[in-house]
This record gives C-alpha cells, sequence and structure tokens, in this order.
C-alpha cells in the first residue's frame, strides 16, 4: 500500500499496545526505526522540539500518535451529517485556512486510534436509537483521513461496515489522491465520497501539503468509476480579486474532465475565521495572504458556541446565487446539498 505520510517520530498510549493494531503498529515501525515514544494519553502530547511556533507546529506535523478513542459519543456535525465518525483526528496537510486551527490549535499533531471495532460498533448504536431514519455519519470532520489508511485500514473498515447496514450512510471528503484502497470494496452505495478541490491559485497559495488538482480530479474519476456516489466539495471559497472568472474557468475545467450527466453532489463553503484560528495562523503562517479582516466580515455564531467572521450578507448572497448558476450550466444533473 503506497504510503502518503510517514512519521518521523510515533508516540503511543500504554493501553493501544493492547490491541492487536497497536502491537502490530509498533512492531511495524519499530523495524523501520522510526523514533518511538509514549505518552499518557493521545490528548496531550509533549517534548515536540521547534525554536518557533512554525518549527513546532511543521514538526506536529510530522507526529504520528497511536491510542485509544475512549470517548464513543459522536459530536453532531451539521450541515454534512447527523454525526461526526472520529475513526482518525488531524491532518498531515498544511492549509492556510483550514478550521482544525481553532479545534486542534495546540495539538495539530495526527492522531489514528486502535479501537475501530469499538468506535464502528458505538455508530452501530446510534443507529439503533434513531431507528427507522437513514443515519449519515461524517469520517472527515476532524481530519483528512486517507493518510492514515496504510496504517488502520479504518476507513476501508467503515466503508465495509455501512455497506451492511441498511439504515447507515459513511460519508468522507479529502484533498489526498490515495484512493487506490477504496476501489475494489463492496460498498453498496452506502458510502459518499467526495474530494475537496479549488482553483489552482487557492492550492498553490494555501493548501500545501496537499495532492494537486489534476490528481484530484483523476481521484475522483476512479471513485466514480468504482460506483461510489460521488461529489464535489469546494472549501473554501474565496470572494476576493476576479472570483467569478476563477471559479468559472475551474467548472469550465471539470465539466471537460467529468463524463457527461454526471450526478455530482456540491457542497460549497465560503472562506470564514474564528479570532482562535486567525491568532494560530499568524503564529504558524506568519507570511500567510490569507485576508482575515473582521472589519470586513460579519460575526456569526457557529455549531460549537464560538463565533466565526463570515462574508457580508450582500457578498454571501450573491456568491451562492453565482454558484447556483455555475452548477445548474455546467452539471444539469448535479445538486447543491449546501452552500454556507
Amino acid at each position: 500500500m503506497q504510503y502518503v505520510f510517514w512519521p518521523h517520530r510515533v508516540y503511543f498510549e500504554p493501553e493501544a499496545l493492547n490491541y492487536p493494531l497497536g502491537k502490530e503498529l509498533y512492531g511495524m515501525f519499530q523495524r523501520s526505526k522510526v523514533n518511538l515514544h509514549y505518552t499518557t494519553t493521545h490528548n496531550r502530547v509533549t517534548g515536540i522540539s521547534g525554536n518557533s511556533p512554525t518549527e513546532k507546529f511543521d514538526q506536529a506535523k510530522k507526529t504520528l500518535v497511536i491510542g485509544v478513542r475512549r470517548t464513543l459519543s459522536f459530536q453532531s456535525c451539521k450541515p454534512s451529517a447527523h454525526y461526526q465518525l472520529p475513526l482518525v483526528t488531524g491532518c498531515p496537510g498544511r492549509c492556510h485556512y483550514c478550521y482544525l486551527h481553532t479545534s486542534l490549535g495546540r495539538t495539530p499533531y495526527l492522531r489514528v486510534y486502535v479501537n475501530i471495532a469499538e468506535i464502528l460498533e458505538a455508530a452501530r448504536e446510534y443507529l439503533k436509537k434513531m431507528s427507522p431514519e437513514i443515519v449519515y455519519f461524517e469520517g472527515s470532520a476532524v481530519s483528512d483521513p486517507l493518510f492514515a489508511e496504510p496504517f488502520t485500514q479504518a476507513i476501508s473498515s467503515a466503508v465495509k461496515f455501512f455497506a451492511g447496514e441498511e439504515r447507515g450512510r459513511f460519508r468522507l471528503v479529502s484533498k489526498l489522491a490515495a484512493v487506490e484502497p477504496f476501489l475494489g470494496l463492496n460498498h453498496r452505495g452506502h458510502t459518499h465520497f467526495r474530494v475537496s478541490i479549488n482553483h489552482p491559485e487557492i492550492i498553490r497559495r494555501y493548501e500545501k501539503g496537499t495532492s494537486s488538482l489534476k490528481k484530484r480530479i483523476t481521484s475522483l474519476k476512479k471513485i466514480m468509476e468504482a460506483k461510489y456516489p460521488a461529489g464535489i466539495m469546494i472549501a473554501p471559497i474565496f470572494l476576493e480579486g476576479d472570483w467569478k472568472k476563477d471559479y468559472q474557468a475551474l467548472f469550465e475545467l471539470l465539466s471537460e474532465e467529468m463524463p457527461s450527466k454526471t450526478p455530482l453532489t456540491f457542497e460549497l463553503i465560503t472562506h470564514r475565521f474564528t479570532r482562535r484560528a486567525r491568532s494560530n495562523i499568524l503564529k504558524y503562517f506568519p507570511h500567510t495572504e490569507l485576508s482575515m479582516k473582521e472589519e470586513q466580515r460579519r460575526f456569526k455564531y457557529g455549531q460549537f458556541g464560538y463565533g466565526k467572521f463570515v462574508y457580508p450578507k450582500e457578498e454571501w448572497e450573491e456568491a451562492r446565487s453565482y454558484f447556483t448558476s455555475l452548477v445548474q450550466n455546467y452539471f444539469p444533473d448535479g445538486k447543491i446539498e449546501y452552500f454556507v
């Protein structure tokens, strides 16, 4: 299996070694002579070196923590799904704007969990509680989880699990093009696989450590060929410069690459930031060109209780109308799931 990420150091919770996967990973990293350490909890890892916040952030992104997911109650995940499915936490990418700079600001290292069966069993309990409703679980709420697949096969396990659940649906989105492990799985159409894209200048300036637009489009076509329900997420949408021209060019490219009458879904998310995220972004990326001026935005409370700065209502409405027309013109069989 191809690795899109390989850690410089690995921390283990001692309890993780009580699980077969934990023992397997410990042996693999030991044989590979990766620096191994122990930590009492995956939520608190100390000793990651660096002479500046930027260096510490960079080193954290090269750090993998193997732990046990003890909290098996899932947070809500609007508007993407009913619940988050926390199979992986963190991401090796270095996107300047990432909302994880708020929720994982002090702990940007990467975490995987060895008790995957227990996490999926907890999902089954949610299905029982919400019967007879179809329940959606988002696997990418706090991670771009494809990087971890060679280590844990967590996403493959989830795809197989939900294939066997008549009322369970799994959702997954990624900026990484490592989709090969999922192409031969019997998903029964219960996994909705989306690819996160943006126009090339945004990827170049802000989406460090991710796959190129060309590779992402190729991975989307592979997912469609494997008969997964497929979609595109454009996030964040920046309403700056000649943004209409830039995004029209992106849709023209997509329409040239995708088969005709493609029933893609679209999830469209405009740029927003919190004060905590802005503080961390400026520490980690001191030369960023991100526009984060509060006076140019409106303040809005999010689903988790903290406030964020979003585009003014008039600009937001103009963008919603414009992107609706782009989808209708270039993908008449497409469906916009939400615009936020």
